[in-house]
């Protein structure tokens, strides 16, 4: 089969590989039909992630049909179309029966790696490193899926896999944004980063019941969706500066939520960009800290962007003097999947509006850097095996 296939830093190919076999009774293969570059794969092909290896297939964003089945897999047959969570769960351990998939303490063999690195040993992730478990991603034309019985959500008829591919990740992870804020009727939400966790953290704060969001980015044609597609106020961090506008349109008192939406990879300082040059932090914080310093006293800030480990000047006494309150963590995509695809089945919101760019996945590698360098207004590329290259 193909699949993209990395080779170190900046260089990913798209390269014929061996196809996937069932290897334990609860597994599965499935055709992916669809499939996207995620913001988090950046991380991998610019060397924040460690534990890359010559070979490994990327992408965790994926769906598609079924093909196999292991013989412990009753709930899904030959023929069923799938979305599949990005994260990887046996749904029998103590966090996966208590809602943190993402914490499953059987899925990731290698859960000593980000013990190391992270301190804990978080689940296993499709196509992210040997941290995460080494597991194959879904950039790719077929991909194994462990514990097949407990995380593939079956989509029904009718409903086309743009609409629901990003059941994934990137649309739960937005929504898991926007409710680790608390958001309350009347609410001003302000999103840092306007990619497309942005977005649809955006798209799930109104969902949620705020009154008013604002949405912070430089790129003019993430603003542009915000504003135009998602009815955000925006504000461009390159024109103005971000603290004092935002003063302004709260008449002083501050967003009552506050959303980084942008992790490790926000445009830094000097002092940032040296720092983590050098190793000396892991991660820029530059949007976390204007959360921090711009939410009203008492507020929420809700951390949806990824960070790895250690990080420099966080400005804890603002945050502890504000009275602020902190929600943050990987998105546990197998609890929100059957109600956001009720939103998306009654028609509240069609994820699908994200979409700039629809390659083949022979164009993978071109579709890398389009995102990464935002070229041609790219905001979200989707993969399609079937499609013949441009």
């Amino acid at each position: 089969m193909k699949a993209l296939v990395y080779h170190g830093k900046n260089d990913v190919r798209v390269e014929r590989v061996n196809d996937p076999e069932i290897l334990n009774p609860r597994d599965a293969i499935v055709k992916v039909t669809a499939s996207a570059i995620c913001g988090s794969d950046l991380h991998l092909i610019h060397g924040w992630v460690p534990t890359m290896e010559e070979g490994d297939i990327l992408g965790h964003e994926f769906m598609g049909e079924i093909v196999e089945v292991g013989h412990q897999v009753k709930n899904l047959k030959k023929g069923d179309r799938v979305v599949v969570p990005f994260t990887i769960a046996c749904g029998r351990c103590y966090f996966c029966k208590n809602g943190w998939p993402t914490q499953c303490d059987n899925s990731n063999p290698n859960a000593e790696l980000p013990e190391k690195f992270l301190g804990h040993g978080p689940s296993a992730l499709f196509g992210y490193s040997h941290m995460y478990g080494g597991y194959p991603g879904g950039q790719a034309e077929y991909v194994r899926v462990p514990f097949a019985d407990y995380g593939p959500l079956k989509i029904p008829e009718g409903l086309p896999d743009e609409k629901v591919l990003f059941l994934s990740d990137i649309f739960p992870t937005g929504y898991f944004a926007a409710e680790n804020g608390r958001i309350k009727q009347g609410d001003t939400v302000a999103v840092w980063g306007c990619g497309p966790v942005g977005q649809f953290t955006i798209a799930s704060a109104w969902l949620l019941g705020a009154s008013r969001v604002i949405a912070i980015d430089d790129t003019i044609e993430r603003l542009d969706m915000a504003r135009n597609r998602n009815k955000a106020e925006t504000i461009n961090f390159a024109e103005k500066n971000v603290l004092e506008t935002l003063n302004e349109m709260t008449s002083g008192r501050g967003p009552d939520v506050c959303i980084d939406a942008v992790g490790m990879e926000a445009k830094g300082s000097f002092y940032d960009n040296v720092k983590t040059k050098l190793w000396m932090e892991s991660g820029k914080i530059p949007a976390l800290r204007e959360c921090i310093w711009a939410c009203r006293k008492g507020g929420t800030i809700s951390i949806a962007g990824v960070y790895t480990s250690f990080v420099d000047k966080f400005p804890l006494g603002e945050a502890f003097g504000k009275d602020l309150t902190f929600r943050m963590g990987q998105c546990n995509v197998h609890n929100y999947l059957k109600p956001l695809l009720g939103l998306i089945e009654q028609g509240k919101i069609d994820p699908s509006f994200v979409i700039t760019h629809r390659l083949s996945l022979d164009e993978t590698a071109k579709g890398y850097e389009l995102f990464d360098e935002k070229k041609d207004g790219c905001i979200k590329v989707i993969l399609t095996p079937d499609r013949k290259a441009a």
